[in-house]
C-alpha cells in the first residue's frame, strides 16, 4: 500500500507541476476569463475533421506564482487581482471573435498548446510594461477546450 501512495504522489506532482497539487512552496493568484475564436489546421491530415475551419470557445486560467515567499509586504498579495484581470482581458481581446488564421497568416498550427504559449508571451509583455517589476515569479496559462481537455504553458516572467 505505501508503494501505491508514493506512485500516486509522484503522479500528482507530474500532472500538476507548479501548483498547489505539486506542493510547491509559495503563493499563487489565479484568474479566469474566456474567449471565442475561429481557426483551422490548414487541412493537415493529423487533425482529421478539425483540419478545416471551425470554432472554439476557450476558458483561460492564469496562475501567477510568486518567487519564494514573495507576497508584497505592504498589501499581502502576489499582485493586484484587478490589474491581473484587466491585463488578461486586454490580452484575450486580441483574439476574441477573431479568425486565428488571419492573425497568424504564415500557416501556424494554432493548437491549444501554441495559443497557451502565445498568450503567455503577450501577458509577460504586458506585465513588464504595466507592473514595473511589481510581480516577480512564473506564470502558468491553461486553456480549456472543454471540461475534459486542456493544455498549459508555464515559464518564469523575465
Amino acid at each position: 500500500m505505501p508503494t501505491l501512495l508514493l506512485l500516486l504522489l509522484v503522479a500528482v506532482v507530474c500532472i500538476f507541476p507548479n501548483s498547489c497539487w505539486g506542493f510547491q512552496k509559495g503563493f499563487s493568484l489565479g484568474i479566469r476569463d474566456s474567449f471565442m475564436v475561429a481557426h483551422s489546421f490548414h487541412d493537415h491530415p493529423a487533425f482529421g475533421p478539425a483540419g478545416g475551419l471551425h470554432g472554439a470557445t476557450y476558458t483561460c486560467d492564469v496562475e501567477f506564482f510568486s518567487d519564494d515567499d514573495g507576497i508584497d509586504p505592504e498589501t499581502n498579495w502576489v499582485m493586484d487581482i484587478g490589474q491581473a484581470s484587466s491585463i488578461l482581458s486586454d490580452v484575450l481581446a486580441k483574439y476574441n471573435f477573431k479568425n486565428l488564421d488571419d492573425l497568424f497568416p504564415n500557416g501556424e498550427l494554432t493548437t491549444t498548446e501554441f495559443m497557451c504559449r502565445q498568450i503567455h508571451r503577450d501577458l509577460c509583455e504586458r506585465l513588464r510594461k504595466d507592473c514595473n517589476g511589481a510581480f516577480s515569479g512564473s506564470v502558468c496559462v491553461k486553456l480549456w477546450e472543454s471540461h475534459k481537455a486542456w493544455a498549459s504553458y508555464t515559464e518564469v516572467v523575465s
